[in-house]
């Protein structure tokens, strides 16, 4: 028997070895397996479980965060039927945070969450230190004077602060981090800065030890990295033009013929990136405004 029951507690659990897999699979599809490790790593507190903080909360339960938790001190009121989801008739009388909690619980059983039946606004003047244990706290329906001192409490905690309100149809959203970098994996356009108009010291001085006469053995030549090629064009051309860089359409057509004429035979790949690469050569120096 007691076989039996491991054999079959073992069929029970196999599937959940591969759930996180295919139950996330079209958001890891977004942000990859990073993203969704610092999802499953993180820790929301809300402050306020209204329609607003409930429905921002759904969307990262649904998303497989860490753990949550709710904190408000109100009861469910029949009024609270007809904007949140999150309760229901059963609820009416109930702690808010604790029904909404409950629901919230029921969409992912894989997040850990809790509640705290305590008005924010007190928990944000009697225990400050409380949320230095969260990635984020999102604070909905808030006073200013309250907002003011979570603010505070989350910079000096180095803990990222969204505070949000609602009213009815319209409402604000304000981050509060000290410093959160952003960077687009799949940008729609991108030009990426080699200096190949400006070369630093050190990238100077390597494109120094390689020349581009030398055709034998073949299969150097055929290895000579683009930047390179960029970088001695760039300057052979400066050199016949005042120190000035292609600039008008003619010039460019003239600069990517310059290159293609340094190719020993058609099959030299490094050549043909450096042609389609040439553009970059005549971006404008310095940041743009």
């Amino acid at each position: 028997m007691q076989a039996v029951k491991r054999s079959r507690r073992h069929v029970e659990e196999e599937p959940t070895m591969v759930e996180p897999k295919t139950k996330y699979d079209r958001q890891l599809r977004i942000w990859g397996e990073v993203g969704q490790a610092a999802l499953e790593e993180a820790s929301i507190c809300l402050l306020n479980c209204g329609p607003t903080g409930s429905e921002a909360l759904k969307n990262l339960v649904l998303g497989g965060v860490g753990s949550i938790t709710v904190v408000d001190g109100s009861k469910v009121q029949f009024g609270d039927l007809g904007n949140n989801f999150m309760v229901d008739a059963k609820s009416v009388g109930q702690s808010k945070a604790k029904s909404v909690c409950a629901f919230l619980q029921e969409l992912n059983d894989s997040v850990n969450a809790k509640f705290i039946e305590e008005n924010p606004d007190t928990l944000i003047t009697t225990n400050p230190s409380f949320f230095s244990q969260f990635t984020l706290v999102i604070a909905t329906q808030l006073v200013e004077d309250s907002m003011l001192k979570l603010d505070r409490i989350c910079r000096d905690a180095n803990v990222k602060l969204v505070l949000v309100r609602s009213y009815g149809l319209a409402g604000f959203v304000r981050i509060s981090v000290k410093e959160h970098p952003i960077i687009d994996s799949k940008p729609d356009h991108f030009l990426d800065d080699l200096r190949l108009n400006n070369p630093w010291p050190e990238l100077k001085s390597f494109v120094e030890t390689i020349d581009l006469n030398v055709s034998e053995p073949a299969a150097a030549h055929k290895h000579i990295p683009y930047v390179v090629i960029l970088v001695k064009m760039a300057e052979e051309w400066a050199q016949s033009h005042s120190g000035n860089l292609p600039s008008t359409r003619e010039e460019k057509k003239e600069f990517k013929d310059l290159v293609k004429s340094k190719m020993v035979s058609t099959d030299e790949d490094n050549y043909k990136e450096a042609i389609e690469a040439a553009f970059k050569v005549f971006a404008p120096r310095g940041i743009s405004k």
